[in-house]
């Protein structure tokens, strides 16, 4: 027989181990990127001094792999790395930032993909502090989330107090990259909900940190009456449901107006005043007028947003003409005359 609280004596050993594994990776990994970066600086400043080509890092490489024949990481192409390494983080207390506590892996994406230091700082600070895998950074940085973090127009400086207002910004992106998704340009509004449920996973990777999915279609009825939100979510690091609608075509005031009601249904019903920050709506819609935009939002009364999505790859996205283009080139085209200067007419609307 076991004496009383031997479970929780184990419970705790265990978390012990698993705590302390943890660090030693983490200082392993802190004392291999500091390394690299001491390597590199050698290489670098040798190479400054007395302009020393790259058939010396190719000898050097080849010299401490005999040396050091059981330890990983010492290529020529490696090498080259830690070079750039030393050069782009030139600081000597290079473990103290956020690329220091980085694996090496990621660093070298980092390397690769981006040329600005500013860039490169903001992509390791946020790969820090959400733990995303190579992949995912790799991802982020094609998708230009930079960019893209906190543009969408919102009216959240004139509805939400000031701390909660920067807060419910951040959390927004301008415009959605749904280039997972294998649809057409003229996909309806279900058909893109339909897609990015089954794609959940990366459609909330995409939405940022802390969403989670609560439904699609949510149903509520108003005295007999019967409304479906889009999709709602709840975002558990701001504490706040989240209201998203979906547009395949262009940005109407009535859009706006739409998703107020919906935000304000979700605020009188679902919200827990005691526990949850304000409701915010985000409107992703296939275009928009940014003067039709800022006026909807300054008489709105909920917190919003409106935002675009792009929900074809960047190759394919680069050689599709927009809708405005589309209708200029038919409207130019010799003998071709749309009927009463209606573009519709032509099949070139995104609404169906």
């Amino acid at each position: 027989m076991l004496p009383a609280g031997y479970g929780d004596l184990l419970a705790q050993v265990k978390a012990e181990v698993r705590t302390s594994r943890v660090r030693a990776v983490r200082a392993a990994n802190t004392e291999l990127v500091g390394l690299y970066w001491r390597l590199g600086r050698l290489v670098l400043a040798r190479q400054q001094a007395d302009g020393w080509g790259s058939k010396v890092i190719e000898r050097l490489a080849a010299d401490l792999r005999a040396e050091f024949p059981g330890m990983r990481g010492l290529s020529r192409s490696n090498f080259f790395y830690m070079r750039s390494f030393a050069a782009a983080w030139p600081q000597e207390a290079i473990v103290q930032q956020a690329v220091g506590r980085l694996p090496w892996g990621h660093v070298t994406v980092l390397l690769d993909k981006l040329d600005d230091v500013e860039q490169r700082d903001w992509y390791a600070a946020a790969t820090v502090e959400h733990g995303w895998s190579r992949t995912v950074l790799a991802h982020q940085i094609t998708s230009g989330l930079q960019q893209r973090s906190g543009a969408a127009p919102s009216n959240f400086a004139d509805r939400l107090p000031a701390v909660d207002s920067d807060l419910a910004q951040q959390m927004l992106r301008d415009p959605y990259v749904f280039d997972f998704l294998d649809l057409t340009e003229r996909a309806g509004e279900r058909e893109v909900e339909a897609a990015l449920m089954d794609r959940l996973q990366a459609f909330l990777l995409e939405l940022g940190h802390g969403f989670a999915f609560v439904g699609r279609q949510w149903h509520f009825e108003v005295d007999g009456d019967d409304f479906y939100i889009d999709l709602l979510f709840f975002n558990w690091v701001q504490s706040r449901f989240v209201v998203v609608e979906l547009k395949t075509g262009k940005f109407v005031p009535e859009h706006a107006g739409k998703l107020g009601f919906y935000v304000a249904w979700v605020e009188d019903n679902l919200r827990r005043r005691d526990q949850h920050a304000e409701t915010v709506g985000i409107l992703l819609c296939g275009d928009r007028n940014e003067r039709v935009v800022r006026y909807s939002l300054a008489g709105a009364t909920a917190p919003m947003a409106v935002a675009g999505y792009d929900a074809l790859p960047p190759a394919v996205r680069d050689v599709v003409p927009s809708t405005d283009e589309l209708a200029d080139a038919l409207a130019d085209a010799p003998g071709f005359a749309l009927p009463g200067g209606d573009v519709a007419a032509a099949g070139v609307q995104h609404e169906h």
